[in-house]
């Protein structure tokens, strides 16, 4: 297993600039990437939900993780979402990523065709069988209708299947109960949670590290939030957190839009407005932030934000 599979820290999940004309924007991507690993990140996690996997074409998707791994140039590891309706769409994707040099691959369960709780496991037992990299669950549920046991998770770690859980669910109970499950079996999973808002509270349940889409916007703070929890200093993590929470209000603040495309319009805004990219412009059929919207992110921004200068005129 690669050093990926013990991945821990903050692994931002990488937005994917776009042109206005909603081609790669390769410049604005290399900003970024170079700022994340700058900041001190564990590692970069391409094509997830942030990164827009659900609307990249197979030759979109070869792009980004062509273009991402030679940014990187080996500088952290770089895991890449093969996210997909079934196995075998799946087990393409992996065979392009490992072919490209990722150091671990992110998959959820299989979703469209109805799947039950056996080849759900299957799915997973299969991929960690032929994948040459390590596997990691990527629990979503609200995308993919289906909930990852927490029994399920571990018993597939304890087999050496998936390396690792980015949890996305938002459900705090389950996640408490697979950091029990996963302590009790010796802790064979890496734990992560997207969930920007309570990254301290999933320290504190067990997880090892973040995933979160916030940390495009303010990498720092995520890293600032990991360290002092290596150092206990859980006074400072809740400070942290709380000015984080704050700056998640960009995603809430949106009122043209709702749902994805508010959420992954306000960070694209964020970084727009920071100057790390040229556009906010989002895939088809959304509509980039503008007006209002892209005031309100100003807003935020300016009052709990990276301390940053925000380019004026930017709109």
């Amino acid at each position: 297993m690669s050093t990926a599979g013990k991945l821990t820290g903050v692994i931002p999940p990488v937005v994917t600039p776009l042109t206005d004309d909603r081609r790669l924007d390769i410049a604005s991507f290399e900003r970024v990437i170079n700022r994340l690993i700058t900041a001190g990140v564990n590692g970069l996690f391409v094509l997830g939900s942030t990164g827009e996997v659900a609307f990249c074409t197979d030759s979109l998707r070869a792009q980004i993780i062509e273009e991402a791994a030679r940014i990187i140039d080996g500088r952290v590891p770089l895991l890449a979402g093969v996210i997909d309706t079934q196995t075998p769409r799946m087990l393409d994707h992996v065979a392009a990523a490992t072919a490209a040099g990722v150091d671990a691959v992110v998959a959820t369960a299989p979703f469209y065709a109805v799947t039950h709780a056996e080849q759900i496991r299957r799915h997973f037992e299969i991929l960690g069988d032929r994948s040459p990299v390590p596997v990691y669950a990527y629990d979503i549920p609200v995308a993919v209708h289906t909930k990852l046991d927490p029994g399920m998770l571990v018993d597939l770690g304890r087999a050496g299947a998936i390396a690792g859980v980015k949890d996305s669910s938002g459900d705090d109970i389950s996640f408490r109960r697979l950091c029990l499950k996963n302590r009790a079996a010796g802790e064979p999973l890496t734990l992560l949670t997207g969930h920007e808002f309570v990254v301290d509270g999933a320290y504190l349940s067990g997880a090892h590290g973040s995933v979160p889409g916030l940390s495009n916007v303010d990498p720092d703070g995520y890293v600032r939030l990991h360290r002092a929890f290596l150092a206990g200093d859980w006074t400072t993590m809740r400070q942290e957190q709380d000015r984080l929470a704050a700056l998640m209000e960009i995603c809430l603040s949106a009122k043209a839009v709702t749902g994805w495309g508010a959420g992954v319009g306000a960070f694209k805004t964020a970084l727009m407005l920071q100057g790390i990219i040229s556009t906010n412009q989002v895939p088809e059929p959304f509509d980039a932030l503008s007006g209002d919207d892209v005031d309100a992110v100003r807003a935020i921004l300016a009052a709990v934000g990276p301390r940053e200068p925000l380019p004026a005129g930017r709109r």
